[in-house]
């Protein structure tokens, strides 16, 4: 099965866990909303990328874990777009969960969204016990504290914020998290798959930088946000050229972080092909 299948698959068998019979109407509709459909889903593509470049013996595992890192990424978007933070109507084209259920339940399913990734990573890990900790372990420090997800966000609550480690935390972390954990879902060391997952996440919060300074519709979400709320930005910091320069930089640096193994050429061109398309497409031929 192809990987976009696979995460489509895994994600609608955990949904149908949390939102089945004996959930709340409304909510397990905020939930639906919340995961479908989805953007590009290039964390768990990553993750069962390495996952395959490593032998991925058992997928059933690595699928668990790649979904469970996408339905992390979900829940942070939902509550990123929450009125205490964003205050964001809308996401992916659509209403944000908040705009179009209300904050209340926005709330609880961007909770639920957590609690149920960790629950798909410990029913399929029950059958590998052995790699169970370190995956359990790998995917919490990505969007915990004091380094994860929820750090990047707290720092926007802070009188001084150094752009590079805000950005570590609220865009590098999970992308580290899904290359290190498709490694050991495989039975891989994880180590040497960290740089990658560093230089990826970076690309990644460049590109996203570049989308909201230009305003461009790629984004997916408002435009501007980081000027109208102050937050540290690669754009405004570098300037355009010198954001995209950077973005140039970052997407060989991570491709060449790739450790050797069997399926390293096939996962630099995934590397490349990923980053490459979160440029605006009016830089695309600057950044190739």
């Amino acid at each position: 099965m192809e990987a976009d299948a696979r995460i489509e698959a895994e994600l609608r068998a955990a949904l149908g866990r949390a939102a089945g019979t004996g959930c709340p109407p409304r909510f397990a509709a905020a939930l639906e909303h919340a995961v479908f459909p989805g953007g590009a889903r290039v964390r768990p593509k990553l993750c069962l990328a390495v996952a395959g470049a490593c032998g991925d013996p058992d997928p059933a595992l690595s699928g668990a874990v790649a979904a469970a890192l996408e339905l992390l990424h979900c829940a942070s978007l939902v509550h990123d777009d929450l009125p205490a933070f964003d205050n964001a109507d809308e996401r992916r084209g659509h209403p944000s969960v908040h705009a179009a259920y209300g904050e209340p339940l926005a709330i609880l399913a961007g909770d639920a969204l957590i609690v149920l990734a960790f629950e798909t990573v410990a029913r399929a890990g029950a059958a590998a016990p052995e790699r169970l900790p370190g995956l359990l372990s790998l995917i919490a420090r990505a969007v915990g504290a004091p380094v994860g997800i929820a750090a990047g966000q707290a720092w926007e609550s802070e009188p001084e914020v150094d752009v590079a480690t805000y950005h570590r935390a609220k865009t590098g972390a999970l992308f580290v998290g899904a290359v290190m954990a498709g490694a050991v879902s495989a039975g891989a060391d994880p180590a040497p798959w960290r740089l990658m997952g560093e230089k990826i996440g970076e690309a990644y919060q460049v590109a996203d930088d570049l989308l909201d300074a230009m305003g461009c519709a790629d984004a997916g979400k408002p435009i501007g946000q980081d000027a109208a709320l102050n937050r540290p930005s690669c754009a405004r910091a570098l300037g355009l050229d010198g954001a995209v320069a950077r973005l140039r930089t970052l997407v060989a640096e991570a491709a060449t972080a790739v450790p050797d193994c069997a399926g390293a050429p096939m996962l630099r061109e995934l590397v490349t092909a990923q980053a490459k398309r979160l440029v605006p497409k009016n830089l695309a031929a600057a950044a190739a």
